[in-house]
């Protein structure tokens, strides 16, 4: 039967039945050990049983040299680099482990930095430190161990550079795929980055599919979007970065005055708006204001009536906050002259 290289079409197809089956298998095994073990180990172990679904669904397919449900389902089979044989044992074992068990380790030893590297957050180290309390001989445990002993010999300042730079890695990764992705509809091969890793390719069985350049140029059209898209993405998570990275370069400037200029802002703050010095005795008022006892008792005494409880004449004088009663040119200068002479005509008070 003449063989051609199989296209974008059939690969996706395959990929996605695929998926359909292994999500079947991972909600099967999900359901079965949280039925027998409960919620609060499964929750625990959720990750690793679907790490165990995928390495049987692979181990029982890929590894022991047999099509996959979705390779079967659009008729392609897998082929080393030269085209003319099927991958060795050694090729399928490193697919297998690519495909399932690096993105699985990646995921869980950034986790852990993470963790580690901001480890003065309660919240974020709390749950990896329970889980590594519940189960000691776990491999998330022994890779916390590991990254608690790593991060322990960098310092202060180093840490604090990581933290970022986990951040980009995280940030790479999802863009590396996009983008592995944009160059497959190119170019029509290598859909997963674990197939183009271990040099795994698909040949398809000539027949009545379609035409095959009609489909090439779809994609290819498709590709190129998708690789305006992705440098749209970058180019805006590029400058969100510097603006953070300006927020903070600002916020540590502010953080960073002289100690004249917070002298002097201090100083100014200090002082009492009655007898405008620094103040002494410092008396609060119940609207929050301050005033040196002096000043204050001996205005209350000069400026109101006997006749008003004096509690009440400094809440409704002293405080800014009046009742509508004054206009804003009145609140914006009081305990001025003019201020005492416009209360003084509009309260009998006075």
């Amino acid at each position: 039967m003449p063989l051609a290289p199989a296209n974008q079409s059939q690969l996706i197809r395959s990929s996605q039945k695929d998926e359909f089956y292994q999500t079947f298998l991972r909600n099967n095994a999900n359901e079965t050990f949280q039925t027998l073990a409960g919620s609060k180990r499964w929750l625990d172990w959720r990750r690793e049983i679907e790490l165990l679904s995928d390495l049987a669904y692979y181990g029982l397919t890929t590894f022991s040299g047999f099509q996959t449900l979705g390779e079967e389902y659009v008729n392609i089979v897998q082929v080393d680099p030269t085209k003319r044989r099927i991958p060795s044992r050694a090729r399928r074992s490193l697919l297998v482990l690519c495909h399932a068990f690096f993105p699985y380790l990646l995921d869980k030893v950034l986790m852990c930095l993470e963790n580690e590297l901001e480890a003065g957050q309660e919240s974020a180290g709390g749950v990896s430190r329970r889980q590594a309390a519940s189960w000691r001989w776990s491999l998330e445990s022994w890779l916390k161990k590991w990254m608690q002993h790593a991060v322990g010999l960098l310092s202060e300042p180093q840490r604090k550079a990581c933290v970022p730079v986990v951040f980009v890695l995280q940030q790479s990764l999802t863009l590396l795929h996009r983008l592995h992705v944009a160059l497959f509809y190119v170019s029509g091969s290598f859909y997963h980055l674990s197939k183009r890793a271990a040099g795994i390719s698909y040949l398809r069985v000539i027949g009545r599919d379609g035409d095959d350049a009609t489909i090439s140029s779809s994609y290819r059209l498709l590709g190129a979007v998708s690789l305006l898209q992705l440098l749209i993405t970058v180019c805006l998570q590029l400058n969100n970065f510097r603006q953070r990275q300006r927020a903070r370069q600002e916020w540590k400037l502010y953080r960073n005055l002289s100690p004249q200029r917070t002298q002097s802002s201090s100083s100014r703050a200090a002082r009492c708006i009655l007898c405008l010095e620094e103040r002494r005795h410092s008396t609060s008022t119940p609207c929050g204001h301050l005033f040196c006892w002096e000043c204050i008792t001996e205005w209350c005494n000069t400026k109101v009536s006997p006749r008003s409880p004096p509690s009440q004449i400094i809440l409704f004088l002293i405080c800014c906050r009046f009742s509508g009663k004054y206009s804003e040119e009145t609140v914006e200068t009081p305990f001025t002259p003019n201020y005492i002479k416009i209360c003084s005509e509009e309260n009998p008070v006075f």
